[in-house]
C-alpha cells in the first residue's frame, strides 16, 4: 500500500502532547494551531488531500508544513526569518540600551529620556532618539517609570549575562521545560540577603 505522503509523521507521546496542548490553547497564534492540526492529522496516516479538505486549506500548505515538521521537528513549525533588510539595531544594541536605562541616571536628571540615551550612546551605536523610543516601546521598557530601588549596580558583565539569558529563551534545549522566576509581588528582593532589608 502506498503511504499517504513521503513525509511520514511519527509522534511520540511527548510531542503529541505538546501539539495537542497547542491546539487547545486559546491564546495560541492561529497559524501555529493550524500547523499543529496538520501534523496531528498527518500522524494519523491521513493523505495531504484529505487533511486539506478537513481543514479547508490548500494541499500545498499541508505539504509544506508536513515536510517542515519532518525536517525540523517542533521548531520547523515556526516562521522562518523573512528576506529583506535586517534590522539596523539587533540584540546586542537592544541589550546595551536596556543596560544603560537600568544604570543610575545622569546626576542632573531624574530619569533617562530618549534624547539623553541617544547622546549617551552616540559613540558605540550612533542611534537616534526616535529609534531608541521604538526599541524601548517594542521591549515595553519605560525608563521614565524607573524608581531608585529598581536600578541595579553597574555590572561590566551585564550585557554578556543578559545575552546568555536571551539566547536560552530564544533557543531552549530540546526536551526541556524553561521556567522563569521573579520576586513576589510587592516584596523587594535584595541580592545576597536573607529577606531582611539592609
Amino acid at each position: 500500500m502506498r503511504p499517504a505522503s513521503e513525509d511520514v509523521v511519527n509522534l511520540g507521546a511527548r510531542r503529541r502532547g505538546r501539539l495537542e496542548a497547542l491546539v487547545r490553547r486559546s491564546s495560541a497564534p492561529q497559524r501555529l494551531v493550524l500547523r499543529a492540526r496538520i501534523v496531528l492529522s498527518a500522524a494519523q496516516g491521513h493523505a495531504n488531500a484529505q487533511i486539506a479538505r478537513e481543514l479547508a486549506i490548500g494541499v500545498d500548505t499541508v505539504r509544506t508544513w508536513r515536510r517542515r515538521f519532518c525536517c525540523g521537528g517542533m521548531p520547523g513549525l515556526n516562521d522562518r526569518p523573512r528576506p529583506g533588510r535586517p534590522p539596523s539595531y539587533g540584540l546586542e544594541a537592544q541589550l546595551l540600551i536596556v543596560a544603560t536605562v537600568t544604570e543610575v541616571p545622569p546626576a542632573a536628571d531624574s530619569h533617562w529620556t530618549h534624547r539623553l540615551l541617544a547622546e549617551h550612546l552616540r559613540e558605540p551605536l550612533g542611534i537616534s532618539a526616535s529609534q531608541i523610543g521604538r526599541i524601548l516601546q517594542a521591549l515595553d521598557v519605560k525608563p521614565h517609570r524607573v524608581r531608585g530601588w529598581l536600578n541595579r549596580p553597574a555590572d561590566p558583565q551585564f550585557q554578556a549575562k543578559a545575552q546568555a539569558v536571551c539566547a536560552l529563551y530564544l533557543n531552549p534545549p530540546e526536551n526541556t521545560i524553561l521556567l522563569s522566576g521573579d520576586e513576589k509581588t510587592s516584596v523587594q528582593a535584595y541580592p545576597g540577603s536573607t529577606g531582611e532589608r539592609p
